[in-house]
């Protein structure tokens, strides 16, 4: 909530999106000025004052045209202060925006400090957050921007809250979309799809309507694969290889059960893929992945291992640790967002490549077209990625392959009334989803 400067802690309340941000004209001055203000609303605001039991008054009434063009500062934002050197703004990029759903879960609460503080994106880069939530979480969003208040980032310039997707995503340039209805006891996964897909229907209207045109989005609320897929169809204005579903974690958790068993440290495991739908079909590659540049076979001998137990391992990972935890997994998700945005961002080590779930039209596999689905990507650097050629298949990777296909084009016809093909039909296999969205 936005507050005013009263002789006392006020409040105000708003129906439309608020915005913590630095003034537009001195931005990277030496001096500068950032505040949380509210945008014009279409409903009138009040303000409600903390104040002692005998000083209380009734609400004072703001006519919403009042607001337009107004900044109202909250806590620090109120303060004008120094740099402690100019050239630390002289040798800063032009501000990013970032959009966030969810932005009052869990993972939210890791991903948005790390972004935040420059960890992501770069020590040489602003960044303003626009923040989505829904009307039961505005009041937690709130609390999320005071949090990064306090953090005091000087890379954070704007922090904007909303429940309004069309005013939340205006000029995205990221766009990391992890808020999604969790699957609920006894509810079938046809369900889960039609419930968060008509979620993602309208965010991707949202973002063709409003985000930047070559918008980059990854979709973390699962099932990720079929959101994104039902997102990018509903954003036509935006490229469909902007699009991508993270299966990030479950390449990091490959790659961690690689280590151990080979008795090496992680970062000595590269070229790891996962193949297919961020389900217990994805295909975790060891035929293709290395560790200290050999191939995964050769240093690992027991074969029966890599079949059975490390696939299963990745495939169930999430569903163990909540056993353990009590709860899914949220740090360890927003670390592997950061992976995901900082291999689009940064050019990938030569021989190397890294795991997304993105659009197969014109894939060299075979995979059939028309899906999102997990392959290995390489990249330049600047936010695209171009589908790794060099890779090799036997029998056992292809069934599997096939599988996850197979699986991820049931859960297509299933949304096809969310795609704009039709109306939907589940003849979904068999439940594969992973045992964290039970």
């Amino acid at each position: 909530m936005a507050v005013a400067e009263l002789s006392t802690s006020c409040t105000k309340t708003h129906s439309s999106q608020l915005s913590l941000s630095s003034s537009s004209s001195s931005r990277f001055s030496h001096h500068f000025r950032r505040s949380f203000r509210p945008l014009p609303t279409t409903r009138n605001p009040t303000i409600s004052c903390s104040v002692a039991s005998d000083q209380v008054q009734s609400p004072i009434p703001v006519q919403a045209e009042d607001l337009k063009g107004k900044s109202e500062c909250y806590g620090v934002f109120c303060l004008t202060y120094d740099l402690q050197a100019e050239e630390e703004t002289k040798s800063w990029k032009k501000l990013i925006n970032i959009a966030v759903s969810g932005a009052a879960g869990m993972i939210s609460n890791h991903l948005l400090f790390k972004i935040a503080s420059g960890e992501v994106f770069g020590p040489n880069q602003p960044v303003a957050l626009k923040l989505l939530g829904s009307e039961r979480s505005i009041q937690a969003l709130e609390g999320v921007a005071m949090e990064l208040e306090d953090s005091l980032f000087p890379l954070l310039r704007e922090v904007s809250i909303g429940i309004n997707p069309y005013e939340v995503f205006q000029d995205a340039e990221w766009a990391l979309l992890i808020g999604a209805k969790p699957r609920g006891p006894g509810m079938e996964r046809a369900d889960l799809l039609d419930i968060n897909g008509q979620i993602f229907a309208e965010q991707g209207k949202a973002l063709n309507a409003s985000a930047s045109p070559n918008v980059k989005v990854i979709v973390v609320g699962n099932p990720c694969n079929t959101n994104a897929l039902i997102c990018m169809k509903n954003a036509p204005n935006i490229p469909a290889k902007n699009f991508h579903a993270l299966t990030r974690l479950d390449e990091n958790r490959a790659k961690c059960q690689l280590a151990l068993k080979a008795g090496v440290f992680y970062d000595q495991v590269s070229n790891m893929t996962i193949w297919g739908n961020h389900s217990t079909t994805q295909v975790p590659d060891f035929l293709n992945a290395r560790i200290k540049g050999l191939p995964v076979k050769e240093v690992i001998k027991d074969h029966k291992w890599l079949e059975e137990e490390f696939t299963e391992k990745v495939q169930k990972r999430g569903g163990v640790l909540i056993k353990k935890w009590g709860r899914s997994s949220a740090a360890s998700t927003a670390v592997s967002i950061v992976d995901a945005i900082r291999s689009l961002i940064t050019p990938t080590p030569k021989g190397d490549w890294f795991s997304s779930g993105v659009y197969t039209n014109g894939n060299p596999y075979g995979i059939v077209e028309d899906i999102i689905f997990s392959m290995p990507c390489r990249s330049k650097g600047d936010g695209d990625y171009e589908l790794v050629k060099d890779v090799i298949f036997d029998d056992y990777l292809l069934k599997r392959i096939k599988k996850s296909e197979a699986e991820l084009l049931a859960e297509k016809r299933c949304v096809a009334h969310l795609t704009g093909e039709g109306i939907g039909f589940c003849d979904l296999p068999e439940d594969t989803m992973l045992p964290g969205e039970m």
